[in-house]
């Protein structure tokens, strides 16, 4: 005697197949990820600061992610790039710094940045500059290399580091 145990068909069938055919097709057009070798043999950077700073005076500099809702070259200024900054307080931050020459101002705005935000205020050409955008430099090849720091755009602006 043979059993006959009946199925019954997903309802939703259909667009499981759909769904997977399109998963499918996905993966075939996403092209390989290479990551890019980095030469790191004639870099040069600075030496350690010999100098200890003990850890109440560290746990005073507030570090936060920021958010770059504006950027502009400043006028009159080589230098000079004005950043206009959610830092998560829902008033705008402004800090100006000085590296135009490794970036344009547009490629910079929506990135998350790391800045000191508990500085006193400084004056630029003109402009309070309130606080300051953390950045890793080093010389290649005699020539001196900035990199403004930038983290994941998934920290919320305001996050603090510690």
């Amino acid at each position: 005697m043979v059993a006959f145990v009946p199925t019954m068909k997903p309802l939703d069938k259909d667009k499981t197949e759909k769904a997977e055919t399109k998963a499918e097709e996905k993966s075939v057009e996403a092209a390989p990820i290479v990551e890019e070798k980095i030469d790191f043999s004639n870099v040069e950077i600075e030496p350690l600061f010999q100098d200890q700073v003990d850890f109440d005076t560290f746990s005073k500099s507030d570090f936060r992610a920021v958010k770059v809702k504006e950027c502009e070259a400043v006028k009159k200024s080589k230098k000079l790039l004005k950043f206009v900054l959610d830092d998560g307080t829902g008033v705008d931050r402004v800090i100006l710094s000085g590296i135009h020459e490794y970036y344009e101002p547009e490629e910079l705005v929506g990135k998350t940045c790391i800045a000191i935000t508990n500085l006193p205020p400084r004056a630029m050409m003109g402009i309070d500059s309130c606080g300051m955008l953390l950045s890793a430099i080093h010389e290649e090849e005699g020539e001196e290399k900035l990199h403004l720091l930038m983290v994941d755009d998934h920290i919320p602006a305001g996050a603090k580091l510690y």
